[in-house]
């Protein structure tokens, strides 16, 4: 096995220990073949690699095993070591490989309006990575975390696609402050001249970074009338999805999107999951959790993660994850941790 495919391995095993569902969409794995195919290599093989066959393909409603996909990155690697295979792929990859999520994104009036598509209906093709976006940072930061640990690559996948394609959406003009990647990548300087702006290694977050005025330009084809036709469309298809297998996953997916200056009221939750506050409420309790306990854990999880963020005070931190006055953060994190905000970060 070649250095690169242990690079891969490595990286994928050192992420933290997050659950995830264990597949992934057919079609998402078939537009990795298929830019892997316009690398040069070939898919039959790398079908093959992944444990599959071609009739596990066919169907479009198929899923596959998350894994599939890192056993297809690793046997491409062995057969031809390629630096930065996410990204090359990326870059290979056409605009409406994904056809309702890219029209979404780029039928939106600016770039702050169609990333904010892109988090919000993210979840129709299945990848196992959430989209956050932190509007009120300078510069924008777009967060990207994965869900399970073989989904580390799919992070510079998506990071990178994004770039790409907004830029061309643009004509050019957008500016990227910095990729921003916790794990990765392979070759940094190859990553940076390739989407042309920085890219920070081993990072304390993982996404995108864009400068305010970015994040305000028009993109080319805005088009509210056909958008408005996509997200009527998006809607009954998120809608016909799978819920988690329990209502506190569902919770904190709607939490992790709110949580830095959001709203984060249980009213506000179970309109956005459909239910009345009093379902809500129920079904935690069968689940032996109230929505107190949801929103401490995605609190003190944000929190760990700003902490980390040199930028922001410790009493930031806490204003961003909604409290009043910075004794209260202090006494919520000190429960949590057993010390003090400060103290955390000093450790870190």
């Amino acid at each position: 096995m070649t250095a690169s495919v242990n690079s891969l391995t490595d990286r994928a095993s050192s992420g933290p220990e997050v659950s995830a569902p264990a597949t992934q969409p057919v079609r998402e794995l078939k537009v990795f073949l298929d830019a892997l195919s316009r690398l040069g290599y070939d898919s039959a093989e790398l079908i093959r690699a992944a444990g599959l066959s071609s009739d596990d393909l066919k169907d479009p409603d198929g899923l596959v095993p998350v894994s599939a996909t890192g056993a297809v990155f690793q046997r491409a690697q062995a057969v031809r070591s390629l630096k930065n295979i996410a990204l090359r792929m990326a870059l290979e990859t056409p605009l409406g490989a994904f056809p309702l999520l890219d029209y979404l994104v780029v039928t939106s009036d600016t770039v702050g309006e169609g990333v904010r598509q892109l988090a919000r209906y993210f979840r129709i093709v299945g990848a196992p990575v959430a989209i956050e976006t932190r509007d009120r940072e300078n510069p924008v930061r777009v967060v990207m975390r994965p869900d399970c640990l073989d989904a580390w690559i799919a992070v510079e996948y998506v990071a990178s696609i994004a770039v790409h394609h907004l830029r061309r959406e643009t004509g050019g003009r957008l500016e990227v402050a910095y990729v921003s990647l916790q794990f990765g990548p392979e070759d940094p300087a190859d990553f940076e001249e390739r989407l042309s702006c920085p890219v920070r290694a081993g990072a304390s977050w993982s996404g995108i970074a864009l400068s305010r005025s970015s994040w305000k330009l028009p993109l080319q084809r805005r088009d509210p009338i056909l958008r408005g036709l996509l997200e009527t469309q998006a809607n009954e298809l998120v809608a016909s999805l799978p819920r988690a297998q329990s209502v506190a996953g569902e919770i904190r997916r709607v939490l992790a999107s709110r949580i830095a200056g959001g709203d984060i009221r249980i009213q506000t939750a179970a309109r956005q999951l459909a239910m009345s506050v009093r379902t809500l409420q129920r079904r935690l309790a069968a689940e032996k959790l109230s929505y107190q306990d949801v929103l401490e854990e995605i609190r003190q999880q944000a929190a760990e993660r700003y902490l980390a963020d040199a930028t922001l005070s410790a009493a930031e931190v806490g204003f961003l994850l909604g409290y009043s006055e910075p004794a209260a953060f202090h006494r919520a994190f000190k429960r949590w941790r057993g010390m003090t905000p400060v103290e955390f970060r000093r450790k870190g």
